[in-house]
């Protein structure tokens, strides 16, 4: 794999109130490429951010409906990633300016 593929799997992290809970048991949640695999996605995250990590939990959301004045249609699918990592691994996700 590439490393250009790598850095293409993982969008963004997904920053919720769950998601934040789980921060404090090591566990970070990324929306990733819906065509990639769990392996795919642990190499991606051990190469970019150069940490260990466990497991890897992959989830797609069912689409919700959406209504746009008399238009009706469904929100963008995607899939994400709950990683957990290593004790004493960490990915700093805020930055401290």
């Amino acid at each position: 794999m590439t490393l250009n593929t790598l850095i293409d799997l993982i969008k963004y992290p997904i920053i919720t109130d769950k998601a934040t809970k789980l921060l404090e048991i090591n566990q970070y949640t990324f929306a990733v490429d819906s065509k990639s695999n769990k392996t795919q996605i642990k190499t991606a995250i051990e190469y970019l951010f150069n940490v260990k990590v466990i497991s890897v939990n992959t989830a797609k959301p069912p689409a919700k409906q959406r209504r746009i004045g008399k238009f009706m249609g469904t929100r963008t699918q995607y899939k994400k990633a709950i990683l957990t990592l290593a004790t004493g691994n960490s990915i700093n996700l805020f930055s401290e300016n």
